[in-house]
């Protein structure tokens, strides 16, 4: 399959799918590449040097000492520095892309049940609305390996991409992956209660409200037993220092 140099189009795409796979995880023969890969025409070897070109563009990793492919392009670096950080304009502009390559309608591509609501305004507004949480869970949950950073639990239904600072507090930063936990649901409503907190050091702690419940061995099991133990970390869009110091000052019951 050869084709001409990438366009803007194809390579926001790219973007989209770097954002929705492990990065140690992604190669030719990975589902979601070979599934993009067709969507857009190109090989599944050509997507994959794409997404390890972004790889190359993420401070994130180079921290952790991963890098991405030595070389790329110009208009790589043009999308990262357009829509890194931009998450809401990436998340929508990037699915539109796809569902124009797919010939299908956005709610369609991805993935979201959009019923009893008429056209017009109002279904426009929920339909980017759902297609953006559809975005920052998938990115959430593909950075800790589809596993609860707390736990460890894999069982996708039990698990939610949990907001740092809350989805009503920080318009702009609803949609970013660092403003997000891959959290089992237990765990995501203690979490959102204030009822646990993740320091900016990344230890889990405990609010002594729960000491009243100490005695019950499922609170022990659920709560007490992950004191000061360190989540389970990504290996992109590491949580934001920032954001794990408000939850705990504006959150936690302390």
């Amino acid at each position: 399959m050869t084709k001409n140099n990438w366009t803007r189009e194809e390579t926001i795409i790219a973007f989209n799918v770097y954002c929705k796979i492990p990065f140690k995880n992604s190669s030719k023969s990975h589902p979601k590449i070979i599934k993009y890969a067709n969507i857009i025409g190109r090989s599944p070897s050509a997507l994959n040097m794409k997404v390890g070109n972004f790889g190359r563009l993420d401070p994130e990793l180079k921290k952790q000492g991963i890098v991405g492919l030595a070389h790329g392009s110009k208009l790589e670096e043009d999308v990262w520095k357009e829509f890194n950080g931009n998450w809401e304009k990436l998340a929508f502009e990037s699915e539109q892309l796809i569902a124009k390559f797919s010939n299908r309608l956005v709610e369609e591509v991805s993935e979201i049940e959009i019923k009893d609501i008429k056209e017009g305004t109002e279904r426009e507004t929920i339909v980017k609305q759902r297609v953006n949480q559809s975005f920052f869970r998938s990115t959430v949950l593909s950075s800790y390996y589809s596993k609860c950073c707390i736990t460890g639990l894999s069982i996708p239904d039990f698990l939610v991409a949990s907001h740092i600072i809350p989805w009503s507090r920080n318009a702009e930063e609803r949609l970013n992956p660092r403003n997000g936990l891959c959290l089992n649901s237990i765990h995501d409503k203690a979490f959102d209660r204030g009822f646990i907190t993740i320091t900016p050091e990344f230890n889990i702690r405990v609010s002594s409200i729960l000491y009243d419940f100490e005695k019950e061995k499922a609170v022990q099991d659920f709560f007490f037993k992950f004191e000061n133990q360190k989540i389970d970390l990504p290996d992109k869009f590491l949580p934001k220092k920032g954001f794990l110091d408000y939850h705990y000052h504006n959150i936690f019951k302390k």
